[in-house]
């Protein structure tokens, strides 16, 4: 290899990219703009259940009931029916998530030795959702019930009895339970992934499609050598992405680094190769900015938000599809990620997953070189 031919290439390169504003604006600005969309529009927390009373008791009782409903962070009563079919009315237009139905004689059951039975009525269409909606209202009503008995022993002259098992549950990693903890890592792999791929996806193709590509070939240049030319300044402008995107997590979406902010951009360099080059091999193969554009996007971004394990857990994927996940790079640059920002693990941990990572940049980025020919057929 020759620098001075790998320099003149770069240098060529990042001429283009200074003076052509779009590949500036897709290297940095696109990168921006979807980590703010996806950073605030994603979320998988569940904060608003809002809620429809239809409160057929009118006592105390079920007054505290709802209040204890209302003064939950989860829940918030937007209205009070007088039918039933009201309930129905706004889960179906969406005014309502959920509806509760408290019984006439809820007043005489509370107080006594039998069971009260309320009536919780969710919109199922998101089922996740559902079920956080039903395990807050069991959390409430739970409270409520312990309450009561207490007072109800008190009464009778009793002095309480404690709970047969007394579960205190300690959250490690992500202790407030936020999903933009883990979302905005995983989302960095993700637009890194497309991102990168997408900017070399043009590169080759352009050579051809302007007729550049036949003085590059007249030229003792090598293959390898236009290859590498060809990756560095993508591969600068990928790591000032991860740099925005690594101040972005800290200072805007307050996401804490637990880990060492110098393996997150070493972890990044390897993946950046692999994926920058998976770009370039793309380039290579179609000889067309359209159809390299097209299978780039086909090739990361659905492979990369669905099977990455940033959206969706790969343990609960079937088993032909949890194998697949194994050839997707985006996995093991999302579980180093996660690993490093919310566990704070080392080297020694994530090693596997680097080793992968490694594997993968250096097997594309060998295919890339073996399939650039200097030739003009």
């Amino acid at each position: 290899m020759n620098l001075r031919r790998i320099r003149a290439v770069s240098r060529k390169e990042y001429l283009h990219i200074i003076r052509d504003a779009r590949s500036l604006a897709m290297g940095i600005a696109i990168p921006v703009m979807l980590l703010l969309l996806f950073g605030y529009a994603l979320t998988l927390d569940v904060d608003d259940v809002r809620i429809v009373v239809l409160d057929r008791s009118g006592t105390t009782h079920s007054r505290d009931l709802i209040s204890a409903f209302d003064a939950s962070r989860y829940f918030t009563v937007v209205s009070y029916a007088i039918r039933y079919d009201e309930i129905e009315t706004a889960i179906a237009r969406g005014d309502a998530l959920a509806g509760l139905v408290i019984p006439s004689g809820y007043a005489d059951d509370s107080g006594g030795n039998e069971s009260v039975p309320l009536q919780l009525l969710v919109d199922g269409s998101d089922a996740n959702t559902a079920a956080i909606a039903i395990g807050y209202a069991d959390a409430v009503v739970g409270g409520i019930s312990r309450r009561i008995a207490v007072e109800e022993l008190r009464r009778a002259g009793g002095r309480g009895v404690p709970d047969a098992i007394d579960l205190r549950p300690r959250v490690w990693f992500n202790a407030d339970m936020e999903s933009k903890n883990y979302i905005v890592p995983g989302l960095t792999a993700v637009i890194m992934m497309v991102i990168a791929a997408l900017l070399t996806s043009l590169t080759i193709a352009r050579e051809w499609e302007t007729g550049t590509m036949e003085q590059l070939i007249s030229t003792p240049l090598r293959g390898i050598e236009l290859v590498i030319g060809k990756l560095i300044p993508y591969f600068t402008i990928g790591m000032v992405d991860v740099a925005i995107a690594v101040a972005m997590a800290e200072w805007l979406f307050r996401v804490p680094l637990r880990g060492s902010v110098l393996l997150v951009f070493a972890s990044a360099a390897v993946f950046l190769i692999g994926a920058l080059s998976l770009g370039l091999l793309i380039s290579i193969v179609t000889r067309s900015q359209l159809v390299a554009s097209q299978l780039a996007m086909v090739m990361t971004f659905l492979p990369a938000f669905l099977l990455s394990g940033f959206m969706y857990d790969i343990a609960n994927m079937p088993p032909a599809i949890r194998a697949l996940t194994h050839i997707v790079p985006a996995r093991y640059f999302v579980s180093l990620l996660k690993g490093i920002y919310l566990k704070g693990i080392g080297p020694q941990m994530l090693a596997t997953d680097a080793l992968f990572l490694a594997a993968f940049a250096a097997i594309v980025f060998a295919l890339a070189n073996v399939r650039f020919r200097k030739k003009l057929v």
